[in-house]
């Protein structure tokens, strides 16, 4: 699904943190948002998630406009948030639980447990999993919505520097299969310059966009990741500028 944002505005009280945004997200592209803290990057998520209302602008999926809460995306916030008392199967058919499809979907998240590396943990609970299966478990959750763009709040954000980076090594071996649009917020350079086909720098509240740029290297390792210092070294000038 392709997404575009025109022109969006979005304030708390009279603090305008999104001011006339326009972006554009292609079908099947993944795109990473850095900025500094406090621009708006998780605002946008949960603007474009109908977890809050803009003040104006247009979200529009493949050229139809939407408004508040819409199938089109699956929201995943930077916690987990699975249920300590149910299971990690029941935890991530939560979904059609709640539409009355669970055993429809009970089946099909057994189908997908080996892919996510959960085989064997339908019937464990989340305390007796790691921080990164558990994350695998909530990526599983909202892979089952079906919704064609993917909206990701800094998933692996606290998760120790090994596991993200075993968790970014697994995600980007994932998204090749699921051809999905996705958007990722981050503060992790690192992790955008990896992950991604365009990087969009968010400037301070309001601002907008301060520049995008394009990530081409197809055949990425974590070799060529380290090899990045002058891009990593512009973006966090871009970052940094006042």
């Amino acid at each position: 699904m392709r997404l575009n944002v025109n022109k969006l505005n979005f304030a708390y009280s009279d603090q305008r943190i999104i001011h006339d945004l326009s972006f554009e997200v292609k079908d099947g592209e993944f795109v990473s948002i850095l900025g500094p803290s406090g621009c708006g990057k998780s605002t946008l998520l949960n603007v474009l998630a109908g977890i809050r209302k803009p003040q104006s602008g247009q979200i529009l999926i493949d050229g139809k406009d939407t408004e508040g809460i819409s199938t089109h995306f699956a929201y995943m916030p930077q916690n987990d948030l699975l249920f300590p008392w149910k299971t990690i199967l029941d935890n991530v058919c939560l979904y059609g639980e709640i539409h009355h499809q669970k055993e429809k979907m009970r089946e099909k998240a057994r189908m997908q447990m080996a892919r996510f590396g959960l085989a064997g943990c339908e019937e464990k609970y989340p305390g007796e999993l790691s921080g990164g299966m558990r994350q695998r478990a909530a990526f599983l959750r909202t892979t089952l919505c079906e919704a064609g763009i993917y909206l990701l709040d800094e998933p692996f954000g606290a998760l120790d520097v090994i596991t993200r980076s075993d968790m970014q090594d697994w995600l980007r071996n994932l998204c090749s299969n699921l051809k999905k649009t996705i958007l990722l917020v981050t503060h992790d350079t690192d992790e955008a310059i990896y992950l991604s086909d365009r990087i969009l720098i968010l400037g301070a509240p309001g601002e907008g966009i301060r520049q995008e740029m394009a990530v081409t290297e197809p055949n990425r390792t974590r070799e060529w990741l380290y090899g990045q210092g002058e891009l990593r070294a512009k973006i966090h000038r871009i970052i940094k500028e006042k």
